[in-house]
C-alpha cells in the first residue's frame, strides 16, 4: 500500500498570520508562533475549500496597505 492509498482521516484547523495570509493546522496541535484560529475546522478539503472562498488577495496585508498609501499620495 503506498501513501497515496492511505486516507486523510485528520481533523484540520484555518489559521491565518499577521499579514492575512492563510493555512491549515492539524487541530490537536498548538499553532505556530504567530498564527490564529479563524474558528473552522474539518477535513483537509473543506478547510481548503473555506480558505479558498475567503482568501480572495493573495498580497500580504503589509504590502496592500503600503499599495493603498501610495495611491492616496499620488
Amino acid at each position: 500500500m503506498s501513501w497515496n492509498d492511505l486516507e486523510d482521516t485528520t481533523i484540520y484547523k484555518v489559521v491565518v498570520n499577521h499579514e492575512q495570509q492563510y493555512s491549515i493546522w492539524p487541530r490537536e496541535r498548538s499553532n505556530a508562533l504567530g498564527w490564529t484560529d479563524v474558528g473552522q475546522s474539518g477535513t483537509k478539503a473543506e478547510c481548503l475549500a473555506y480558505i479558498k472562498e475567503v482568501w480572495t488577495d493573495m498580497r500580504p496585508l503589509s504590502l496592500r496597505q503600503q499599495m493603498e498609501n501610495s495611491a492616496q499620495s499620488s
